[in-house]
C-alpha cells in the first residue's frame, strides 16, 4: 500500500454555521476566533506544522473573507511597520502560506462532507492526501496532523484520527470498530457507522475529523449516492475502499473541541488560553471567580 509522502490537504470550509447563528450571519464560522486567532488559521497551522505543502479550501458563498484572511494586506501592514509593531507584523506573516500553495474552489451546491472533498479531485490528482475538519480543534504537545503523519510513515493506506469519547456522546459522531490487530503502533478498522443510534455504537472511537486518504477514493465519491438528507456521505465512500484498501485509525493523544458546538467552542478558548502566558493566570482568577459567584 502506497505511503508516499503527504503534500496536499483539503479543508472544506462551506458549510452555512447556523449552530452559531446570528454570530455567522455575517462571518463565516471558520473566522470565529478561539482567543487571538480564527478557527481555520489553528487548523492550517496544525496543517503546516505537519509539512503540509500546499492548502486547498473548498468554499461557498459568503466565503471570500476566508480568502482575504490568507492573503496579504498590504495598507495593514504598511500602517503596522509605521508604527513600529513589528512583532505584529511578522506573526501576521507567518500565518500566510508561500504564494502559489493555496488555492479556493467553489462547492457550488450544499451537497455534503463527500462531495466538498471530490470538489478537490483534479487539484489533488493521484497522490494521497491530509483531509482536516475545521470544526475539530486539537490541543495537545503535537498537532493531531504531525502525529497522524508519522504513523503513516508507518502504516501507509488509510489513516484516520481517533478520540475515545463517554458512551453518551457517540450519537454525535462517526464511529470506528476495529480488529484485534494493533500492530504498526495503530488499530486496523474494518468498519465505521455515521452517527450511530444512542446503544448501538460499535466502540466509543470518535473519528475526530483528521485523516490521510488515497486517491482512490475520488472515483468512489464521484459514484456515490446521496443519502436520504440528500447528502453524499464520506462514510459511506470509505467504507467502500475498506474493501480494497487498508485502514487504520490512531487515537489522538491530545485533546480535541468541537467547535461546532458552542460548549466545546468555549472549552477550546479556555484551553487555548490558558497556553497563553499573558492571559493563563488572569484567567484562572476569572474562572474561579464566576464559579464562586454561581
Amino acid at each position: 500500500m502506497s505511503n508516499k509522502p503527504i503534500r496536499k490537504a483539503i479543508f472544506p470550509v462551506a458549510g452555512l454555521g447556523t449552530r452559531f447563528l446570528p454570530a455567522t450571519k455575517a462571518i463565516p464560522k471558520e473566522m470565529i476566533t478561539v482567543v487571538d486567532k480564527p478557527i481555520i488559521q489553528h487548523v492550517v497551522d496544525e496543517a503546516r506544522a505537519a509539512g503540509i505543502e500546499e492548502f486547498i479550501f473548498i468554499t461557498g458563498r459568503n466565503k471570500n473573507v476566508i480568502e482575504e484572511h490568507f492573503d496579504q494586506q498590504y495598507e495593514l501592514e504598511t500602517l503596522l511597520s509605521e508604527r513600529g509593531k513589528i512583532d505584529v507584523l511578522k506573526e501576521l506573516r507567518a500565518g500566510l502560506p508561500q504564494a502559489g500553495n493555496v488555492i479556493f474552489t467553489r462547492q457550488q451546491n450544499p451537497l455534503g462532507l463527500g462531495h466538498a472533498v471530490w470538489c478537490a479531485r483534479n487539484i489533488i490528482g493521484d497522490e494521497p492526501f491530509a483531509l482536516l475538519l475545521p470544526d475539530m480543534l486539537p490541543h495537545g504537545e503535537k498537532g493531531c496532523m504531525s502525529e497522524l503523519m508519522q504513523i503513516y510513515q508507518k502504516t501507509g493506506g488509510n489513516l484516520i484520527g481517533l478520540k475515545n469519547v463517554d458512551p453518551s456522546e457517540t450519537h454525535k459522531y462517526g464511529i470506528a470498530s476495529f480488529d484485534e490487530d494493533n500492530s504498526k503502533n495503530a488499530r486496523a478498522i474494518n468498519d465505521m457507522v455515521e452517527k450511530p443510534a444512542q446503544g448501538t455504537a460499535p466502540s466509543n472511537s470518535m473519528i475526530m475529523g483528521r485523516y490521510i486518504l488515497q486517491p482512490e477514493i475520488f472515483d468512489l465519491l464521484e459514484k456515490q449516492h446521496a443519502d436520504s438528507s440528500g447528502e453524499i456521505q464520506l462514510t459511506d465512500a470509505m467504507r467502500q475502499l475498506m474493501k480494497s484498501q487498508d485502514f487504520w485509525g490512531y487515537e489522538y493523544q491530545g485533546d480535541i473541541y468541537d467547535c461546532g458546538s458552542r460548549l466545546g467552542f468555549l472549552n477550546a478558548n479556555i484551553a487555548f488560553a490558558m497556553d497563553d502566558p499573558e492571559l493563563a493566570k488572569s484567567v484562572k482568577k476569572m474562572l474561579k471567580r464566576h464559579v464562586e459567584k454561581n
